[in-house]
């Protein structure tokens, strides 16, 4: 049983989370304790941390994450009617192959019981073994990376910074998408940049997010997998000053799209990876999550749409297509038709909904193709 890698909380942890308010998350999230494991019927959203850190060539001995929970339970939740569990660390294996088994077989028990695992790393590479947790579950992946770099790989390694090479290159192929929020150009080659457009995946500038954190919006949307990494935070913001990063996001910003993951209907699987447990990054990855669960208390529940009375169709006629929008009635967000065409191989196998933004319909109107919608049709002839 793969429950049976999952080591419990701390005594520590439980004597804190003792002392705290009857109304901190600390009182009202179901633990796995050197007793009791939390039974997970009913249960929404389960959290494990993994202590791997060998994706960065750090020694995983150094590391507890014991003030991260402090942090986080000590916060008080808002209007929220979810079962929440932490299910506790898994311990690096003894190589780190054994631990990828661990985290994807965790996946997949966790998403056929409709529980959203929420990673706390460990590095990015834990990214990969998230992703083949979908291998079972007869579905395409969309994946969407908060991260100031691509983490492409010119060798044929699996590390913290080159996991997406072996995501797109190793069999089976579940990837339909791979969308990028906040890369900094000058930690990218031209030639990986190049590569994100060659694959019709999406990338956004820091600055394009930042000026308009509403574009991300979408994107999350469509993803099923969401990964964070810390360093795309300005270190001012994250405490993290072993690693220096002058630029990224505003904690307010990071905290922004991990409530946009949130309250996607879709995502169902989430990780933060990248920082250091021990250190003042706590603080702000405590806060990250609080939202991630702020905004999944909030989903709307809209798609796919039940009835007719749910949306209002729009029609476009442009060039020689037909590009048909929804929008819908219950939260007036658009998505926009992926048609499933004859005489080719599809990698959706029927028509597909993309989640898009009111300024892409009125583009269309003006006769401008949706630039997701035209990368989307493209990623699906195979």
């Amino acid at each position: 049983m793969v429950f049976d890698f999952l080591q419990p909380i701390s005594t520590s942890v439980e004597e804190y989370i003792a002392t705290l308010s009857n109304q901190t998350l600390g009182k009202k999230v179901v633990f796995h304790t050197q007793t009791d494991f939390p039974v997970l019927d009913n249960v929404a959203i389960a959290i494990i941390t993994v202590n791997e850190f060998r994706g960065s060539e750090k020694d995983n001995d150094d590391f507890s994450f014991d003030d991260f929970r402090k942090q986080f339970y000590s916060l008080f939740p808002g209007n929220w009617n979810t079962t929440i569990v932490d299910l506790g660390t898994i311990e690096a294996g003894a190589s780190i192959e054994d631990t990828y088994f661990v985290v994807k077989s965790l996946m997949t028990e966790l998403i056929k019981k409709q529980i959203i695992p929420v990673v706390i790393g460990g590095t990015q590479d834990l990214t990969y073994p998230m992703y083949r947790g979908y291998d079972n579950l007869d579905q395409m992946v969309n994946l969407v990376s908060v991260d100031n770099q691509f983490d492409f790989s010119k060798e044929n390694k699996l590390d913290s910074e080159s996991y997406l090479s072996k995501i797109i290159v190793e069999e089976p192929n579940n990837l339909f998408n791979f969308s990028n929020l906040g890369f900094q150009t000058y930690f990218n080659s031209q030639e990986e940049i190049d590569l994100i457009e060659k694959l019709y995946f999406e990338a956004y500038r820091l600055g394009e997010v930042s000026n308009n954190i509403a574009v991300a919006e979408p994107v999350f949307r469509d993803a099923d997998l969401v990964s964070v990494d810390m360093q795309s935070v300005q270190s001012s913001y994250s405490g993290n000053f072993d690693v220096f990063n002058p630029n990224g996001f505003t904690g307010k910003e990071i905290c922004a799209l991990t409530r946009y993951a949130g309250i996607s209907d879709k995502v169902t699987s989430f990780g933060i990876f990248n920082f250091n447990p021990n250190g003042n990054e706590v603080v702000l990855t405590a806060q990250m999550l609080w939202y991630f669960i702020e905004g999944f208390c909030f989903r709307s529940h809209e798609y796919p749409f039940g009835t007719k009375e749910s949306y209002i169709k729009y029609i476009v006629p442009i060039e020689d297509e037909e590009l048909i929008f929804y929008k819908s009635n219950k939260t007036e967000r658009w998505w926009i038709e992926i048609p499933f065409l004859t005489n080719v191989n599809n990698k959706l196998k029927r028509n597909t909904l993309l989640p898009c933004t009111h300024e892409d319909y009125l583009a269309a109107c003006e006769q401008e193709i949706p630039e997701r919608w035209w990368k989307a049709q493209r990623r699906n002839i195979v």
